[in-house]
Formats: C-alpha cells, structure tokens, sequence
C-alpha cells in the first residue's frame, strides 16, 4: 500500500504539471456546461449533449492519458528504476491507474451534475462511467507499455481514441455501425447511460463492458511480458 500510494501522490503531481494531460480530464465536461447552457435545437432531447459527451469521454480521455503517462515514462526510463526499486507492476499500475481513474471521475461527476442526475440515478451514472473508464484505462497502459516512446504511444492510441469515442455517436446515424458498435464497451456505456431513469439495465450490456476490461487486462499482462518488463 505504502508504494501504490506514493506512486499515487507522484502521478498527481505530474499530471498537475502537465498541460497536455490535465486538459483530457475536463475538455468534455467543459463542452457539455457550454453546450447544454447555449444551444437549443428543436426537438432535441433534453441533456442530449451530456449522454453524448459521456461516451466519448470514456472512450478518450482515460485511453489517451494511461498511454502518454506509461509512454513517458518508458522513454525517461522511470518505468525500469521503479521496477528495480522492488515496486510491482501491479503496484505502478494501480498507483498510476487510480490517480486517472478518480481524475476521470472528478469530470464525470461534472458530467452527471449538468445532466441533472439525482440520488440513486447520479449514483448509477457514475457507476456506469466508473466501468468504462477501467476499460478505457486498461487498453491505455496497453498501448503505452507496447510504445517505445510518447510520439509511439500517439499514433497507436489516437486511431483506437477515435474508434471507442465516435463509435458511439456515429451508431447513433447507422444501424450498420450500432450493431457492429455493441460488441465495443463505449457503445455499452452509451446505451447504459441513455437508459439511466428510464429502464433497468440488462445484464447483456453490462456483461459486455466487463468483457471488454478482461479483454483489455488481458492484453496488457500479454505486451507487458512481451516487452519484457516482468
């Protein structure tokens, strides 16, 4: 506990310094205060821009900052000194996980305020972003361990950042694209927080999302020992 904790208190300190991470954890929050406060359309449902947001929020900002943090430190040769220092993978990874994970959660929780959830069902919205951003947070440190460095790990985790945040929005406009789509966790947490007050959700779409993290969990245990890193 002692070293996920201060693998923890170090990525917090990072991440504040960092601009370029910092920015992920409130861009979509940030669009859906400006966009539910100033643009009415006729006929759009209401808090429209909040489930949609939601979705691509999962699918991008956890994904592209575990890969850039792991990448980074890959590169500067952080990763190996901390392996070296006895810290265990799991440990790094849930020291580094956790601090994006509850950064992530910090603008989910302005996600469900604008989208005036409340009690048991702003509670089941963040159970539902909490699900995804593990996902999301697993295919990160994939990619971020297969990178050789920062500049690796962005073009590897750009395209699969497009694929897990469009997917859910373009299905929205093509059956073709939403039945392909619901085999992808982002498209599950969509049709979860679309349902969020309105329907029980099915065991199906949540069985899909933790699929999805095993299937993630299982990748990186695969790169990380094929890098060789254990």
């Amino acid at each position: 506990m002692r070293n996920i904790g201060a693998i923890f208190l170090k990525q917090a300190k990072d991440t504040m310094k960092n601009k370029t991470i910092l920015i992920q954890f409130f861009m979509f929050p940030l669009l859906a205060v400006v966009m539910e406060n100033f643009m009415t359309i006729e006929g759009m449902e209401e808090h429209f821009f909040v489930r949609m947001f939601s979705a691509m929020y999962v699918g991008m900002a956890p994904l592209v900052s575990m890969s850039a943090v792991l990448a980074e430190e890959k590169e500067t040769c952080t990763l190996k000194m901390l392996l070296m220092s006895d810290v265990k993978p799991f440990e790094y990874l849930l020291g580094t996980g956790s601090c994006i994970w509850l950064a992530c959660m910090t603008g989910s929780c302005v996600l469900g305020l604008v989208g005036e959830y409340e009690g048991s069902v702003f509670f089941s919205f963040l159970l539902v972003m909490a699900l995804g951003t593990a996902a999301s947070l697993l295919v990160g440190a994939a990619v971020g361990t297969w990178s050789r460095n920062q500049m690796a790990a962005a073009s590897l985790s750009v395209p699969l950042m497009l694929v897990f945040s469009f997917l859910p929005m373009l299905s929205m406009f093509n059956e073709t694209i939403g039945r392909i789509a619901r085999i992808v966790y982002s498209e599950q947490i969509s049709i979860l927080i679309n349902g969020l007050g309105q329907q029980a959700a099915e065991p199906g779409n949540i069985a899909i999302v933790l699929l999805n993290i095993a299937a993630a969990f299982g990748c990186f245990v695969f790169v990380y020992r094929r890098c060789g890193l254990d």
